[in-house]
């Protein structure tokens, strides 16, 4: 490899990274294996494949420097170390995932394309700090091997960038390390890289809070390793009296750590309780594992006062995540606080180096896939180290194969159920975007609405201002929003077509000089096959229907309601009146028909409802019965041009008493108490009755109709006036 590609300082470092790391490699990697690596590295050097980045980064020393950290804090193994040092060189095109396969085997290739599909996401100016990121992260790993190698990867990354000269990227490098890596390192029990990510982001993101910190531990630095030499002391002396084979260190707090809690507690550094930690490590057999580390305790606890409220027993029952070890604080020297940590070899190497540790220590929130998926990582671990990365190898990362997870052009992530299109996707954004989405751009390319995302797609909605939901959206959707938000709209759409039908209709019969019967129109339209008036209305709209055919169809309906049947066409003066004593009709008639006859049978006309004092005419129905007719019904102008020898003048006899039915069309505000205050009104009115409503409210407006039962036109006039007056009330007329 060509030496003027490294600087005197990369040279070195450079030899001394490769003088501790062939030792490791040669225990899982063959001679050839590592020939051909190296030349691989060396041909693509020369062929200016490996250039350094815009910052000056060498990548060669990058890689090489992730590798070692890999080999050192984690475990050494052949396909980790091929595929962290090949990925950079299949991005750059110099090999491709085919020629891995070929020279490396499929399992690096598959480790390859982890990596470069884990790439990929960092151009899509994600914000990492979404916790969903996280999840499309380990979605588009595959394999727990590339998780692994990204967080070394990054960490080597936060380790030489302290005088990089773009601050923006050191940010964002380090808000990265802070919430992306540092808690999936923790997660996998990578406690050590974890500790360090989260230090130097401190150090990135917060210099001031950092440098006091790690100013006064170096100023103490001194005095904290002689009290920790001096509190041992007896300690050392009274294990080797009990026999005990052991280890002991000494530990500060992480620097991130104290901050926390500094934060936390509202103290300075003196405040923190557990500032001096020293580690009691046992080396013990797995029988005498736990009875091992009781007589510690009780060594410990013998020379120094503990305090047993802070007492943390993870050895009788370990952790959830299988951490285990005693945690007491006792008071040192001078009434200082020291924590003391007791466990044996094998909890410190699972705690330490494991990739099970305590992945949810300390508020680390977990997801039930993701814990069983690492337990099963940590019973592999913990069976032993021989051949555990060929255990983990075999296990596939699927926990989020019910999900998809795509950006929006900003970079925001949107997390959808696996098999959700387009239009999913733009309800989820807003519920206008998706009324109004005709298709979208996902990376580049223009897609329908039925298009199915897939991980890692950014999506951008294309809406018109003309587009609006469809019936056949419905089976484009899969979440449960999206196809409500649908049916609404439908509905929505629907009831407005429908009332511009009414309102045309209404129209074509007033231009008519024809009233508008509810319940004839209701008979009418089953005759002509719809089952509700919606469907009707809304037909009318969309010209599914002609206006003029529905007019003939009314007036037909009218003309089978008023004569019962079919009558003989004749002249007026063939026409005989029947008379029939009305069994319904009170003794004294208040009607006059005809010429002072009386004792009519006779029925009052629905379509206009005549009450008394109203001007009459009769109309003569086939069965002889006399139909009361206001003069101004404009059903009455149709059977008068058609039937004039058949009406016959009518008039009240005077005598008042009998309530008629008389129907009221009120419009006005839909106001609390509105509907209490009109039939409040009613009943107080004399002689009068309310005998049936109905209220239909349409946003900020009511329309109501109410049938009355009252025994003349000036008492119904009087109530209209009382209703008119009402707050809220606009409008009030006879229908």
């Amino acid at each position: 490899m060509e030496m003027t590609y490294f600087t005197a300082d990369e040279r070195r470092l450079m030899t001394h990274l490769m003088r501790e790391l062939l030792p490791r490699l040669s225990t899982v990697m063959t001679h050839n294996d590592i020939r051909q690596l190296f030349n691989t590295l060396a041909a693509a050097v020369a062929g200016g494949h490996l250039d350094r980045d815009a910052s000056g980064l060498n990548p060669l020393i990058h890689q090489v420097s992730t590798v070692h950290l890999l080999c050192h804090s984690v475990v050494a193994d052949r396909n980790m170390t091929v595929a962290t040092m090949l990925y950079p060189l299949c991005q750059s095109t110099f090999l491709t995932t085919g020629q891995v396969a070929k020279d490396y085997g499929d399992d690096v290739c598959r480790l390859v394309q982890g990596l470069i599909n884990v790439s990929r996401l960092y151009g899509k100016r994600a914000a990492v700090v979404d916790e969903n990121f996280q999840k499309l992260l380990l979605s588009f790993a595959h394999d727990i091997r590339v998780i692994i190698i990204m967080i070394a990867d990054r960490l080597v990354m936060m380790r030489g960038i302290n005088q990089h000269p773009d601050q923006q990227l050191v940010r964002d490098i380090s808000l990265e390390a802070r919430y992306l890596y540092a808690p999936l390192a923790h997660r996998l029990g990578l406690y050590q890289l974890k500790t360090e990510l989260e230090d130097l982001s401190l150090k990135y993101l917060n210099r001031k809070a950092y440098a006091q910190i790690a100013n006064k531990l170096n100023a103490t630095k001194r005095q904290r390793d002689a009290y920790i030499a001096q509190f041992e002391v007896p300690i050392r002396r009274a294990l080797d009296q009990a026999g005990l084979r052991y280890e002991l260190k000494g530990r500060t707090k992480s620097i991130n750590s104290i901050w926390n809690k500094m934060k936390k507690q509202g103290v300075d550094l003196n405040g923190i309780f557990d500032l001096f930690a020293i580690r009691i490590i046992l080396d013990s057999t797995p029988e005498q594992e736990k009875k091992d580390c009781w007589v510690a305790y009780s060594v410990v606890t013998d020379i120094y006062t503990a305090n047993t409220s802070r007492l943390r027993d993870w050895i009788t029952i370990p952790k959830s995540n299988g951490y285990e070890s005693l945690h007491i604080t006792v008071k040192g020297p001078n009434d200082k606080w020291v924590e003391v940590q007791i466990r044996t070899r094998r909890m410190d190497e699972v705690a330490e180096r494991g990739l099970a540790a305590h992945w949810r220590y300390k508020g680390i929130k977990s997801e039930k896939g993701l814990d069983r998926w690492i337990n099963s990582v940590r019973e592999i671990l913990e069976a032993g180290r021989d051949g555990q990365m060929d255990l983990i190898r075999s296990m596939h990362m699927n926990l989020y194969d019910k999900e998809v997870f795509v950006f929006t052009p900003r970079g925001d992530l949107v997390q959808l159920p696996q098999g959700a299109t387009v239009l999913d996707f733009a309800f989820a954004v807003h519920t206008s975007v998706g009324k109004h989405c005709v298709g979208a751009r996902i990376d580049g390319k223009n897609q329908k609405l039925n298009y199915k995302l897939r991980n890692g797609d950014t999506v951008e909605v294309l809406t018109a201002s003309t587009q609006s939901p469809k019936q056949d959206w419905l089976a484009y959707v899969i979440t449960s929003k999206a196809r409500n938000k649908i049916k609404l709209a439908i509905n929505e759409a629907r009831q407005h077509r429908a009332q511009m039908g009414k309102e045309l209709l209404e129209r074509r019969f007033k231009n008519r000089k024809i009233d508008l019967d509810e319940a004839t129109i209701s008979r009418m339209i089953k005759r002509m096959g719809f089952k509700t008036l919606t469907d009707f209305y809304v037909a009318l709209a969309d010209e599914q229907i002609d206006t003029a055919s529905v007019i003939a169809n009314y007036q037909a309906q009218l003309q089978r309601q008023d004569e019962g049947g079919a009558l003989p066409q004749g002249s007026a003066q063939d026409f005989v009146l029947h008379t029939r004593i009305n069994p319904d009709q009170q003794p004294d008639d208040i009607l006059v028909i005809g010429d002072n006859v009386k004792g009519i049978n006779y029925r009052l006309s629905r379509c206009c409802n005549p009450i008394y004092g109203d001007k009459i005419v009769g109309f003569v129905a086939s069965d002889g019965a006399i139909k009361i007719h206001r003069t101004d019904c404009g059903n009455l102008r149709h059977l008068q041009s058609r039937y004039p020898y058949r009406i016959i003048r009518s008039a009240w006899s005077g005598k008042m008493g009998t309530q008629f039915a008389a129907t009221l069309r009120v419009v006005g505000k839909d106001d609390i108490g509105i509907v209490a205050n009109i039939t409040s009104v009613i009943n107080k009115m004399g002689d009068t009755q309310l005998r049936n409503i109905a209220i239909n409210s349409n946003g900020a407006t009511f329309e109501g109709f109410l049938v009355i039962g009252v025994s003349s036109t000036s008492l119904l006039d009087e109530l209209i006036v009382k209703l008119q007056n009402l707050r809220g009330v606009q409008l009030v007329e006879r229908r």
